[in-house]
């Protein structure tokens, strides 16, 4: 409610908070890939390399994405 009386542009403002998630997901996709993938940590239950790859290109396809959105800022 108390948006509704405030100078910010909601729209703006879901816009910016994407952009925050965007940046901040690429080192916390990272460190889980590492975590994941780490034997002492995970034991059995570690990722197999199937995951693995899967998950690695996921964090290059979010780090691209982030890469181009600042270059076309």
């Amino acid at each position: 409610m108390a948006l509704n009386f405030a100078p910010i542009d909601p729209i703006k403002a879901l816009v910016l908070s994407a952009q925050i998630n965007g940046v901040i997901a690429v080192p916390i996709m990272t460190v889980m890939m590492m975590l994941a993938h780490n034997r002492r940590i995970m034991g059995k239950y570690t990722l197999s390399t199937r995951h693995t790859l899967v998950g690695w290109v996921g964090v290059a396809v979010m780090l691209v994405a982030v890469v181009a959105m600042f270059a076309t800022m």
